[in-house]
């Protein structure tokens, strides 16, 4: 058995995928356990209607990713002038596994996020904090690469509606050269690349490759950051 999640007519224009249903593993759903029940019911938080249901394939109706209309600054755009909050999950590619990681994304998709980070693991992660480098090593030790990320991601992309966004330490990108880096991202269908420890005087030349590949660049800012650096980091940053 698996919990399908179905949005209700009321939520579908405001999540921007239209009606559809979608049937995930129950793990993806265990707070929403409780709430099910033999018929339908809708969550008043989220307009979401959960419905217990057995495993099958289901047709979700979103557009393919290369019919996407909004850049992942068009859409924070448009929902700033929305006046409303942007739904950005992020996770780790490959914890547990890559195959989890992609169901994951179809998931997020479909309740309804506006942007989806997902994290290249990386073995020294100091810009994050225990939970996310816990989880990066168990990616590793999963045998999670690089490029197997690509290929995964390159599979779910035309499945997605809404942007990924791609974490990114500058390790890996340093490694393979960020023209090669840059293409191979958006070759798997990623729309933005963040890199939390790249040097503003280096974010020049990454940025001109991104430009080239059409990915948005976001620079990441610790909260503390004087308003002059923060000031001469966002002009370099594509996107939010």
């Amino acid at each position: 058995m698996a919990f399908a999640l179905k949005t209700s007519p009321s939520s579908s224009a405001a999540l921007g995928h239209g009606t559809m249903e979608v049937t995930v593993p129950r793990r993806f759903l265990v707070r929403a356990r409780a709430a099910a029940t033999a018929t339908a019911s809708v969550d008043p938080r989220t307009g979401m209607q959960l419905v217990l249901t057995t495993p099958r394939v289901l047709a979700a109706s979103v557009p393919a990713a290369n019919k996407r209309a909004l850049s992942v600054a068009q859409t924070l755009s448009r929902i700033k002038e929305q006046g409303k909050t942007a739904l950005i999950p992020y996770i780790t590619a490959g914890d547990p596994d890559l195959a989890t990681t992609a169901e994951a994304l179809r998931l997020l998709d479909a309740c309804g996020a506006d942007v989806i980070e997902l994290g290249i693991p990386f073995s020294d992660p100091y810009a994050d904090g225990p939970i996310l480098q816990a989880s990066a090593a168990r990616a590793l030790a999963g045998g999670t690469t690089t490029d197997a990320v690509l290929s995964m991601l390159k599979e779910v992309t035309p499945e997605l509606s809404c942007p990924v966004v791609l974490f990114s330490y500058l390790g890996p990108i340093a490694r393979r050269g960020a023209p090669s880096f840059t293409a191979a991202v958006k070759e798997a269908g990623a729309q933005g690349l963040i890199v939390p420890d790249l040097p503003y005087d280096e974010t020049c030349a990454l940025r001109h490759e991104a430009s080239k590949n059409s990915l948005e660049l976001v620079s990441a800012q610790p909260p503390l950051q004087q308003y002059a650096c923060l000031k001469r980091c966002s002009i370099c940053s594509c996107s939010h």
